[in-house]
Formats: structure tokens, C-alpha cells, sequence
């Protein structure tokens, strides 16, 4: 793609978003997209709202789960970016224009003392978290789920493009500690007090740790690093749950507390 084509994918996106309708398929328009072009749309769109005066506070992690790599057909995770209006209070109530088609995930969150670039190991990723806590992910798709014309569904280009379809996050309260087996950290979620999902720690690249590692090696291709004070979400261990209006949201993660949020 031109640098020309990457701009105006990033401003459609930001204008899908801020008027709450959906465009179509990057993948559709340009059917030689590749992932290089799909990160610079992202980042031209996360530019845009830089511009308009939003800090980054973070990153997230992903399509970790084999699951959703197998119905993607990809290999690898991808990443997107966190920002200061993202971030929700745990019990929240969100307003129905908030978002186009709102779906959660349940995730542990690493938040850093210390910067990480370039290829690190999972010991280093371990020193430099002050500490992890749990947390949902609110994903949001300005793109279209499937081409109306062809029926072709999105591709990786298209979410990468998106923000890797990031759009807000709910924190919990506790603080833990990083070193503990995270493999076995989980989660019961339920909507409207039905349990629709479980799932463990391990369903993130067997070790959420190793999402980080995963991130950090990935950012350093593109000159970026995770810096000190940032927030990371290291990738659902769920399928994404659909949040329609009146949908109560709760992620009991047992002995570390419930996250939860309510779309109104």
C-alpha cells in the first residue's frame, strides 16, 4: 500500500469509530494488504488520536489462543494499543452509543516498573512487572465482520488495522504477584449471571509471560518499546463473548476477585 492508502485507511477507521458505523473490509479494498501495511494503518489511526490529544497507557496482546489463531488461519498473535479513554472502572456502567458491536474478553493484566525492548526472556519480562491484576477487554470491530457482497469474513490485516479491534479495558483491584504460575490463574465468566465461558491462564501461549515476550520482540521491529508505568494485556484465555445492551458482564477470578461491567 501507498503511504497515501495507509492514511486514508486510518482516517476512515477513526471516522467508522467516531460515528458508529462500520466500513468494509480493508482486505476487500486492498487485496495485497500484508501485516507491514496493517501495523501502519495502525499506526497512522493511533497518530490521528494522539493528535487529538490521547496519551498511550498500554498495549494488548492478541489471537494467543490456538482457537483463534486456527479460525483466523495465522500463526501468530497480533498486537494493538491502549489509550487513555479506554480504561473503564471495575462495575462500570457503559453507554449504548459507546461502542458499534461490543465483546469481551478475560485477561491478566502486567503493569510495568521498568521498560522492555528487543528480544528479552521470560526471567527479564518477570523483573520488570511491579505487578499483574485481572481484567476484561472490551473489543469493538469498525470494520465489518464479512463483505456483504462476496461473504468473504475479516482477515488478520483488517483487525491488526483496527487496533487489533481494542476498545476499552476494566481493571481489577488486586495486585499480584508476576512470578506466581500464571498458567493456572482463571476465570468464570458469566452474562447475566449464566456462565458462558471458563478458562486458564494457560490457554495464552501456554504461559501469559510469554505474551509479553512475544510483544516485546514484535514492538522492536517496529522501533517501538514497552516502557515503564504501561499497562499490557497479555491476551484472552476465553472466546469473545458478545455484550448486547442490558448485558452484565463478570469475570470471577477466584481468589483474586471479580471484574465486571455493565453495557447498558
Amino acid at each position: 500500500m501507498t503511504p497515501a492508502e495507509i492514511k486514508s485507511a486510518a482516517v476512515a477507521l477513526f471516522e467508522a469509530e467516531k460515528s458508529g458505523v462500520q466500513m468494509g473490509l480493508l482486505s476487500v479494498a486492498y487485496p495485497k494488504i500484508t501485516m507491514d501495511d496493517a501495523y501502519a494503518i495502525q499506526a497512522e489511526l493511533i497518530a490521528q488520536k494522539q493528535a487529538e490529544g490521547l496519551d498511550t497507557i498500554g498495549w494488548k496482546i492478541g489471537l494467543t489462543s490456538r482457537a483463534m489463531q486456527m479460525a483466523l488461519n495465522i500463526d501468530i498473535p497480533d498486537s494493538g494499543v491502549l489509550l487513555e479513554n479506554m480504561v473503564f472502572s471495575n462495575g462500570a456502567r457503559i453507554p449504548p452509543a459507546r461502542f458499534i458491536q461490543p465483546r469481551v474478553e478475560a485477561e491478566i493484566a502486567f503493569v510495568m516498573k521498568a521498560p522492555l525492548k528487543g528480544r528479552v526472556t521470560r526471567e527479564e519480562v518477570i523483573a520488570a512487572t511491579e505487578y499483574v491484576t485481572p481484567s476484561i477487554e472490551i473489543l469493538d470491530t469498525r470494520i465489518l465482520r464479512a463483505d456483504p457482497a462476496s461473504g468473504q469474513n475479516r482477515k488478520i490485516f483488517d483487525t491488526i488495522s483496527d487496533n487489533a479491534a481494542n476498545a476499552g479495558i476494566v481493571l481489577g483491584g488486586g495486585h499480584f504477584d508476576p512470578a506466581s504460575d500464571l498458567r493456572w490463574v482463571g476465570a468464570i465468566v458469566s452474562a447475566n449471571g449464566q456462565v458462558e465461558e471458563t478458562g486458564l491462564g494457560a490457554g495464552v501461549l501456554n504461559d501469559p509471560v510469554e505474551g509479553i515476550v512475544w510483544l516485546a520482540q514484535r514492538m522492536d521491529l517496529y522501533g517501538q518499546t514497552i516502557k515503564a508505568g504501561q499497562v499490557i494485556l497479555s491476551g484472552s484465555f476465553i472466546r469473545p463473548l458478545e455484550c448486547p445492551p442490558d448485558t452484565l458482564i463478570e469475570a470471577d477470578f477466584g481468589p483474586w476477585g471479580v471484574v465486571s461491567c455493565h453495557f447498558e
